[in-house]
């Protein structure tokens, strides 16, 4: 009889543990997969490539529906950056299955005029953002820009209903001080999405500071050490933006990292960082403010205001760099959808 209690007590414990769990911000319907866009420029450094390649590995958290680029300042045209993108998609064996689109090279009010034009700047990415936030599906859309916000404001002004059906989660700005690449390559692109009612997280990136994704830094000599030989290995080699040939992305990886300008010995992962907490929000602080203003030159702060955004800082950068690490040795392909 006591036994008999013992393990009746302990079955109700169990099920009241299970009843009263709480969700976490990433695990929409039931534990479903997230469903993802990645938006990227590319050919600019080295982080996106490592962005790009930690989402495609970890298809056993994300339905990864295409990615789609954009120019900055650096990297050149629009067709490297698409070109860059296309090969990391080759280096992980998804050549046939994950599409890439070309997007903006001008900014958001220089191509806004031409919205209703036929093939208007950034015509395929924009389009595909649309079609995809219209797919039938019950979850939303994750937009993850890690480059200007060009792309994803245009389909917002194309097609102002699928603000509803997105959640956009941005490696952009140093807020509260000005500045930063991604943000200033296109800052006419931010007040549209500040302005509307879609759901807007901003992933600081605050050069210098501890509490941004510059502090995630990875480190050559583990890059040197780990990388080598990780990833499925295609048999048509590709030719690396630096030359050479390569058959999986852990060779190409270490390869970025040794030419990249400078020959620096660490180096920030912040679009990389910036894709870890939408696969888990506890690796940041999730922080609720009123949407600021940026005018002149400088965030102007409106804490009254009810129309909310998000901001993340404040990284774990150690679990972020495991993961990424552990995701690279023990990658999930996603599968066909």
């Amino acid at each position: 009889m006591k036994t008999s209690f013992i393990f009746l007590f302990a079955l109700l414990i169990t099920l009241a543990q299970c009843t009263s769990k709480s969700p976490s911000p990433n695990e929409q319907n039931n534990g479903d997969k997230i469903r993802i866009i990645l938006d990227s420029d590319a050919n600019n450094e080295l982080d996106d490539q490592h962005a790009i390649a930690y989402m495609l590995f970890s298809g056993d958290k994300f339905d990864v529906e295409g990615i789609t680029v954009n120019k900055t300042r650096n990297g050149g045209s629009i067709d490297d950056h698409y070109a860059e993108a296309a090969r990391i998609v080759k280096l992980c064996g998804l050549e046939s299955q994950i599409n890439v689109y070309k997007g903006a090279t001008g900014t958001f009010d220089e191509i806004k005029p031409h919205l209703n034009d036929a093939d208007f700047d950034g015509a395929a990415a924009v389009n595909f953002i649309i079609e995809r936030a219209q797919a039938q599906d019950k979850r939303k859309l994750v937009l993850a820009p890690i480059g200007k916000l060009t792309n994803i404001a245009l389909a917002l002004e194309k097609e102002p209903s699928i603000a509803a059906k997105i959640r956009i989660v941005w490696l952009g700005t140093n807020y509260p001080d000005a500045g930063e690449y991604n943000f200033v390559n296109d800052t006419t692109a931010v007040k549209p999405i500040l302005d509307s009612d879609v759901e807007f997280e901003m992933v600081m990136v605050r050069y210098g500071k501890p509490s941004g994704t510059d502090a995630v830094v990875a480190r050559l000599s583990d890059f040197q050490k780990i990388m080598p030989g990780l990833g499925p290995h295609i048999a048509d080699s590709i030719t690396g933006r630096h030359g050479g040939e390569f058959h999986c992305f852990g060779d190409y990886s270490v390869n970025l990292f040794e030419q990249f300008r400078g020959n620096p010995t660490s180096r920030p992962l912040f679009d990389m960082a910036a894709v870890s907490i939408v696969k888990n929000p506890n690796w940041a602080e999730r922080v609720v403010i009123g949407a600021p203003e940026y005018l002149n030159g400088k965030w102007i702060d409106h804490p009254d205001n009810p129309r909310k955004i998000v901001i993340w800082e404040n990284f774990k950068k150690e679990f972020i760099m495991q993961d990424f690490y552990h995701t690279i040795q023990h990658y999930t392909l996603p599968t066909q959808n």
